[in-house]
């Protein structure tokens, strides 16, 4: 059924949306002038490969610049769509021989930034400092301390961000290594083929020339007429599995790939989740047997060309049997990694004019930010923070009542604002496991502040079959943000507290817990699943 509405809605539309994506006309989104203008303003993505082809030689010139300069490790301090392409970049292609190594720094816990500073030669590490507004909150406090740390070495930091911004002016002031200013009308979300995405990669080793070259080939792609269009079957099964209720976009990648499930994460939920209207990534989920799903999932496999995979291909086939609609993307190697940012961006443009909403737009993320500055003046001013329930016995009592108020077709989504460990990664991925295999339904989780870049909109702006657990720990050491009013943890709590107020005030279902350690939250949790299915 899923199938005859996609070749329906490709028949029906897929020429002239095609045509109209390609002509830039930002009708294809709203009839509001306004809103027209603005769309207008953030399609400068669709020649970003063509544009950044032919400066390819320069990110070269750079790469080799960082190379002589003894740099063995580049700490990437963005948020959101200014950091993901690049960790995906290298997550995908990994540690090249004689470059250095990579790694994101977007939280703004102590303990995450006190690990970075142990793990690695702080003198022969380069900063790339990536803002698209040149003003975002995390990124100039994370800049503030390692600017404190360096001894303000401006050799040892470069900047990305739009023409004119205070990070711009900054740069020049302070006399960083570089300053590479990004095209304006590339939206955050849809930069992976701009400077955002490509000047980390590029100093990590990767081939941006090839890499951009697959873009460019896929950008032609996406102009074929529709039933041809590498991106538009892709777009019409993303919004009619939306129509069909199938509203959870189950994200299936292979190992090679697997870094590029955050980035998807990002791009559709930001896109998508506004006007009560929404698609959940879902990434980081194990495959369970069919029954464990409900009829709210879609599946899309990204494929390993290279690696046959044939227990996954009968897992794809027993959901298909089960009637849950399965795409597929095969990939052939990792530098068409250019070519797939390009066929998702265009999927999702498209996917949102079939949804009805504007996709370049991210309305509810400013919320949150307008409440995290609304906390840190109160705590400046003395203020106690709302408390959260703690443990033992009230955690247990209360994650009864909340897990009480999970419904078929509804998600759960841990928001976990504590050190973004590996160890944290894999209990809060038991936790996910335990509640889909207990309730039935979907699961996603962020580590904060992180995802309030990413699946934060969806949270806040789609519908409301959301179920939020936020965690918080205690921090063991805290550290003074330089020239500022606040610490790292105080800043950390704002950005829980501005959520969670942003949550309640849309009538959310959340519950805000603080424990000593994850693991009395993971063991609660568990019991209270096992009290449910014990009562029914």
């Amino acid at each position: 059924m899923l199938d005859a509405a996609v070749e329906r809605r490709l028949a029906a539309e897929g020429a002239d949306a095609v045509r109209r994506l390609a002509a830039r006309d930002p009708g294809l989104w709203t009839a509001d002038p306004e809103q027209q203008a603005a769309v207008a303003a953030r399609l400068g993505w669709l020649a970003a490969p063509e544009a950044l082809s032919r400066r390819s030689d320069q990110l070269l010139a750079f790469a080799n610049e960082a190379r002589a300069a003894g740099f063995t490790r580049v700490v990437l301090i963005g948020m959101g769509g200014s950091s993901l392409a690049a960790e995906v970049v290298f997550g995908t292609f990994g540690l090249r021989a004689g470059y250095p190594g990579l790694v994101v720094l977007d939280s703004t816990d102590p303990a995450a930034i006190l690990r970075l500073e142990a793990t690695g030669d702080l003198g022969r590490t380069l900063f790339l400092v990536a803002s698209k507004s040149g003003t975002t909150l995390e990124t100039g406090a994370l800049l503030a301390h390692f600017w404190s740390r360096t001894g303000g070495r401006g050799e040892q930091f470069a900047a990305i961000t739009d023409p004119a911004t205070p990070l711009a002016s900054l740069a020049r002031e302070r006399r960083f290594r570089r300053l590479f200013e990004s095209a304006p009308d590339v939206g955050g979300r849809y930069s992976a083929l701009s400077y955002f995405g490509l000047v980390p990669a590029a100093v990590v080793g990767v081939d941006v020339a090839s890499l951009l070259e697959r873009a460019c080939r896929m950008a032609k792609a996406c102009l074929l007429p529709a039933a041809e269009n590498a991106a538009a079957g892709l777009a019409a099964l993303l919004a009619e599995a939306w129509r069909a209720g199938r509203d959870k976009l189950t994200l299936v990648m292979a190992p090679a790939f697997a870094s590029l499930g955050a980035w998807v994460e990002q791009l559709v939920a930001e896109s998508t989740g506004k006007d009560g209207k929404g698609l959940l990534p879902i990434v980081d989920e194990p495959l369970a047997l069919p029954d464990a799903y409900g009829s709210d999932r879609l599946f899309v496999a990204v494929q390993d060309g290279r690696s046959p995979d044939p227990a996954g291909a009968r897992a794809l086939a027993a959901l298909e049997r089960a009637g849950h609609p399965v795409g597929r993307i095969v990939v052939g190697e990792p530098l068409e990694l250019g070519a797939e940012f390009f066929r998702w961006e265009v999927a999702t443009a498209l996917a949102g004019a079939w949804m009805g909403l504007n996709p370049f737009d991210e309305p509810n993320v400013a919320e949150s930010k307008a409440n995290t500055e609304r906390v840190l003046g109160e705590l400046a001013e003395g203020a106690s923070p709302e408390p959260a329930v703690a443990d033992p016995s009230p955690l247990a009592e209360a994650l009864a009542r909340w897990v009480a108020l999970i419904r078929p077709g509804d998600y759960v989504a841990l928001l976990a604002y504590v050190e973004p460990s590996a160890e944290h990664a894999l209990l809060v991925s038991r936790m996910r496991r335990a509640l889909r295999d207990a309730l039935g339904v979907a699961t996603t989780a962020g580590f904060g502040p992180r995802f309030l870049h990413s699946t934060g909109q969806l949270h806040k702006g789609g519908g409301g079959g959301g179920v939020f657990l936020q965690i918080e720990t205690d921090d063991a050491v805290d550290l003074p943000v330089p020239g500022g009013a606040y610490s790292f943890g105080q800043l950390k709590l704002a950005q829980a507290l501005g959520d969670y107020r942003a949550l309640v005030g849309r009538g959310r279902r959340v519950l805000r817990v603080r424990v000593e350690e994850l693991t009395r939250i993971a063991a609660a949790l568990d019991a209270a699943l096992g009290a449910r299915a014990r009562h029914g």
